[in-house]
């Protein structure tokens, strides 16, 4: 099993980790037996860090102490439409970062979203190590297909804060295809429709020969379950204060007791067609009173409130058709992924869309996270043979004269890859030319993200429009942007390799790895002890079930005498150690149980047999 690499889907409401074994892609179960874990981090009123389930099982009690869904976060900019969103509606306090990122605050302390959502990276991290029985390190995450460039670094910032070497980030809907195909002889032209809890993509693609090759990819990565989940809350709240003049969105407790709620209520009306929502004493009118939330919600009312969002994730299906150059007719299959797609609705839209049905063949929950770890298998291993071709899911190019962005590579282009263009001095004697780096689709340069800047210098002081300065755009397979700008004349050139930032620092990730290292140390020796502690009280239940026996048989011997004195000894040692949580003189006192509990064993074995 050695260098192993694991594939992790980082979900905004459940994560999923994945590893290929004899050839085999498996998803590998928590210590609950669960596939998958939600991806939530909760502070504990005495500092300790909650991660999944139990951080879950806390939250209505712990609500602005409790972090979900903070994938749709990674990688924003403070004061960006989403984080504002996010603000009015989220029961966590969210904060502005020192360098325009977005931070929350749990317990008067500040977390970065890749910290927190390194808490989670980490959870998979140990659940994969107690399954194989090592350490493991190498890692393909997966995000999705739409995230830009500054989300895709703070998802791999996150993974080197967690411990983790990440080899490669690739988009949910191609793991998806990756693992949909793995093992199929099979040349087929498919649309990967993928509405998970936070986000929305939509990936055409050609699998033939074990190539897999994207052709285009649209999505919305502020439009999921998340969503759905809100409409029912924004109608209970309604409902309520139509009913009392009472807003509960005041109560933080009270709106993730309808959070929780409104999420079981969407789960349930995918195989029912109404259920009841029932919330005793959801606040008190402070006369004595309480009042309760009791309604009935039917799978038509729900479809009525959300069926605006389904009609949007069909725009974007139909934008990524256009941009592929294909026809609904073009299309064999169409696979879906995202715990969303279980919805009847969605369903059906799908079906309705594309004109046949969709594809059912793969486990919504689980699939991306095997197509990472299968992506891992195609890295490392020589004799894996599939090939996987992506396309940047946005365009680059620079900022020119008049503010407008001049796109060099447009989106949906096959990587590697790389092209350039001459561009002009546009002032009299200018000697240098500002470059700046940029990603996105609006005609206006502001509007468009930033991925940085270079100084061309030592231009031939001319005319304008004299020089020509020729500016090169390339990207590598894992999605690196190099930036080459060279003075046609004259040969000279300045460039750039573009790190996108994910509003933290080197310094500030270097002191984040080291604390989860601190963290990490704790973890396994708490571990560490709680299965010594098991093993001594198991140890010590046997030996206080034998004494009785063994006192009785060697009760004239001096010999007998004095080692059952000096296992009292040994148990009282083992008792002071579980209590002090010393690990060192528990693992002595351990063995010596071991010994004592065979000796004592053998004593009555011996003396029944005679």
């Amino acid at each position: 099993m050695a260098n192993k690499v694991i594939g992790i889907d980082l979900g905004t409401t459940n994560s999923c980790v994945a590893i290929v074994e004899d050839g085999t892609p498996v998803v590998i179960p928590n210590r609950g037996g669960y596939k998958t874990t939600p991806s939530m981090v909760a502070m504990a009123e005495n500092g300790k860090r909650l991660v999944g389930h139990i951080a879950k099982r806390q939250a209505i009690t712990n609500a602005e102490n409790t972090v979900y869904a903070a994938k749709r976060l990674i990688g924003r900019k403070w004061g960006s439409a989403a984080v504002r969103s996010s603000v009015e509606s989220m029961p966590y306090q969210i904060v502005g970062g020192p360098h325009s990122d977005v931070r929350i605050m749990l317990r008067d302390q500040v977390f970065s979203i890749p910290e927190l959502s390194a808490y989670i990276l980490q959870e998979m991290k140990i659940i994969t190590e107690e399954y194989l029985g090592e350490d493991i390190s190498q890692v393909v995450i997966t995000v999705p297909a739409y995230f830009n460039d500054g989300q895709r670094q703070a998802t791999k910032d996150a993974g080197m804060v967690a411990g983790l070497d990440v080899i490669r980030i690739i988009n949910e809907p191609t793991a998806a295809a990756l693992a949909y195909g793995f093992g199929r002889n099979m040349e087929r032209k498919v649309a990967v429709y993928d509405l998970g809890g936070g986000t929305f993509d939509i990936s055409i693609l050609e699998i033939g020969n074990n190539v897999f090759e994207v052709i285009s990819t649209a999505g919305d990565t502020f439009l999921g379950g998340e969503d759905f989940d809100r409409r029912i809350i924004d109608w209970v709240v309604s409902e309520f204060k139509r009913e009392h003049n009472i807003d509960l969105r005041k109560d933080r407790m009270a709106l993730q007791r309808i959070k929780d709620v409104a999420e079981k209520a969407k789960c349930e009306l995918s195989s029912v067609k109404e259920v009841e929502i029932n919330l005793p004493f959801i606040i008190s009118t402070g006369r004595n009173e309480a009042l309760h939330v009791q309604s009935k919600l039917t799978r038509e009312m729900l479809e009525e409130l959300a069926g605006d969002l389904v009609e949007r994730t069909l725009e974007i299906c139909a934008q990524a058709l256009a941009e592929a150059d294909f026809e609904k007719s073009d299309l064999e299959e169409v696979i879906l992924v995202g715990g969303m797609t279980r919805m009847p609705m969605v369903q059906k839209a799908v079906a309705d869309f594309f004109g046949f049905a969709p594809c059912k063949g793969v486990h919504p929950d689980e699939v991306v996270a095997l197509g990472a770890a299968i992506q891992g298998t195609a890295l490392t291993e020589d004799n894996c043979e599939v090939l996987l071709l992506d396309v940047t899911p946005h365009s680059l190019g620079i900022m020119i004269v008049g503010g407008y962005f001049h796109r060099l590579i447009d989106r949906n282009t096959t990587v590697p890859t790389s092209e350039s263009h001459a561009f002009t001095t546009v002032k009299d004697f200018q000697t240098s030319v500002k470059i700046l780096v940029l990603q996105g689709e609006n005609d206006r340069a502001e509007e468009n993200e930033l991925l940085g800047e270079f100084v061309l210098t030592g231009l031939r002081s001319a005319n304008r429009g004299e020089v020509e300065v020729d500016v090169e755009f390339s990207i590598s397979a894992d999605g690196i942007v190099s930036v080459i700008a060279r003075d046609s004349e004259t040969g000279l050139e300045q460039s750039i390799t573009v790190t996108a930032t994910s509003g933290l620092t080197e310094d500030e990730i270097r002191d984040m790895i080291n604390a989860n290292e601190d963290h990490m140390v704790d973890v396994r020796t708490t571990g560490e002890f709680d299965k010594l502690k098991h093993e001594a009280e198991t140890l010590l239940r046997d030996i206080d079930s034998l004494f009785p026996k063994v006192q009785q048989i060697i009760s004239g011997s001096d010999f007998g005498q004095d080692a059952v004195s000096k296992a009292r000894s040994v148990c009282d040692r083992a008792r002071d150690a579980i209590d002090a949580k010393n690990i060192d003189e528990l693992t002595e006192c351990t063995e010596a149980l071991g010994r004592t509990s065979n000796m004592f064993r053998g004593v009555v074995s011996k003396t029944t047999t005679d």
